[in-house]
């Protein structure tokens, strides 16, 4: 492809980049989606999060993509907000997805929505690291980012609220 055709469709490089960052952004979100499958329950949450960690060839791009794109912004400001705009968009939809559970009863209503997903999202980027870079293999992975996804998210009581809740 052209230099003069990125430009037509891209208004510079940091233009190209964000376009990138949407791109991946939505990828994941289709393939965590097929990990985990239609419905709500604790369990397909838990397997929704780990859906950002499988030895498939499209999941690896995407993961090495992100990365390049993480680093990239530690130097480069004009990745920053597109950046935190896709990392925030990640983390409110991990947050809808523990909400929905905690609305079934099958995670605990005493979890910290917000906060839960930001830091289940942040783990799994650094064991996604460590995955790329063969610290770790996918399955270790994944079992590391289970057993913490079980441990922040406990089991609630089963019944459904009745009412509707107030978010923050």
């Amino acid at each position: 492809v052209s230099s003069g055709l990125l430009y037509y469709h891209f208004k510079d490089r940091d233009g190209l980049l964000a376009a990138a960052l949407t791109y991946i952004n939505d990828q994941a979100r289709a393939y965590r989606q097929a990990a985990s499958g239609s419905g709500v329950s604790r369990r397909q949450l838990i397997e929704h999060i780990l859906g950002e960690i499988q030895d498939s060839a499209a999941v690896v791009e995407n993961s090495l993509v992100w990365n390049e794109l993480r680093a990239c912004a530690v130097y480069e400001e004009p990745m920053r907000e597109p950046l935190a705009r896709t990392s925030e968009e990640w983390t409110r939809e991990t947050a809808a997805a523990i909400r929905a559970t905690q609305d079934i009863g099958e995670v605990s209503e005493a979890v910290d929505v917000e906060r839960t997903a930001s830091v289940l999202n942040a783990l799994t980027e650094g064991l996604v690291s460590r995955w790329l870079s063969r610290e770790l293999t996918a399955e270790e992975a994944r079992e590391h980012l289970r057993a913490t996804a079980e441990m922040m998210l406990p089991a609630g009581d089963r019944s459904p609220k009745r009412t509707a809740r107030v978010r923050k």
